[in-house]
């Protein structure tokens, strides 16, 4: 005769397994590694982007408050305040800027007044893990990849600052518990690379010529030498003065970003954002600095969401849904 159960204990130990699955869970979601990508480039990576709304400054407009609070554009930024009316602060994505380091919020662009695409890349990226993310944003002013960055297979002299991105993030990776205690031993992944920068060799026309070349060297190399083979890739046209841009040089070197990504070795592992219509008009932006996308913010935080969504899109692709 099989013994009776009361119902009682049957909802007990229900309770009970669901409570230990939970845990067991919890447990796995702890161990998974930090997820790492890496964002490199010249001024536009730096982000000059102004966040406060200052009357001064073309009344406000295009900063980071202006688009948070202006009724036209409010809906889509309001994500970016806390309740409080303060700029939010991520608990899931961590950035290293340089010498700043800490939580993702407004106020890691160029100076702690700016912002520049991390920010809507790593709210992209951020709502995508479900691991902890962090950002190792590696950019300096004035930068051309025919030089500064130049990529070892280009020949000539190796670009000092192609160096700087690697021995940077390695040493990041390196010391990741030291610079991140938060993280404890979980470890990390190398999970994906976002390029914005060509100003410097738009406006060179020997750069300009040989930037597809040196692009696609350069990614070659960096996976190299970061280890990571086929490492996701975006980059992010340099499309300043938008749809009616007319100069030959630079729609050339545009052209010459999109065509690396169509190359038949980077096909699902390189992608290429156009940005033109992100472009924001000096009238509804903080100054006129072309160079710098007019310092607008909201066209900084499209950018950085692009080539969020790109990235998003390529790391599916490498790891699918089991």
């Amino acid at each position: 005769m099989v013994p009776s159960i009361s119902r009682n204990r049957i909802t007990t130990l229900g309770l009970c397994l669901l409570v230990l699955a939970a845990f067991s869970s919890a447990t796995v979601a702890a161990d998974k590694p930090v997820k790492v990508f890496v964002l490199a480039g010249q001024s536009n990576m730096e982000g000059h982007g102004f966040i406060k709304c200052d009357p001064k400054r073309n009344g406000g407009k295009g900063s980071l408050d202006y688009v948070a609070h202006h009724p036209a554009t409010a809906g889509k930024y309001k994500h970016l305040l806390n309740k409080d009316g303060g700029w939010a602060v991520r608990d899931d994505v961590w950035i290293h800027y340089l010498d700043r380091k800490g939580k993702l919020t407004a106020g890691y662009g160029v100076k702690e007044d700016r912002v520049g695409p991390e920010l809507g890349f790593g709210y992209v990226i951020g709502d995508a893990s479900e691991e902890p993310v962090l950002l190792i944003k590696l950019a300096w002013g004035g930068k051309s990849l025919a030089k500064d960055f130049r990529p070892p297979s280009s020949g000539d002299e190796v670009g000092p600052y192609y160096k700087e991105i690697v021995q940077r993030t390695k040493d990041v990776l390196a010391n990741l518990k030291k610079e991140f205690p938060e993280f404890g031993d979980r470890g990390y992944e190398l999970a994906g690379f976002g390029w914005h920068q060509g100003w410097n060799d738009r406006i060179n026309q020997t750069f300009n010529d040989e930037y597809e070349k040196n692009m696609a060297n350069f990614i070659r190399d960096i996976r190299k030498d970061l280890g990571a083979k086929d490492l996701p890739f975006v980059i992010a046209e340099t499309g300043m003065n938008g749809p009616e841009e007319k100069h030959p040089r630079a729609l050339s070197l545009m052209k010459a970003q999109a065509a690396v990504a169509e190359y038949k070795e980077f096909k699902g592992n390189v992608a290429f954002v156009g940005t033109k219509d992100f472009w924001r008009d000096k009238g509804v932006s903080p100054s006129d600095q072309g160079y710098h996308w007019n310092t607008n913010a909201e066209t900084y935080y499209l950018i950085g969401e692009a080539m969020g969504t790109a990235m998003k899109k390529l790391c599916e692709a490498k790891s699918p849904a089991k």
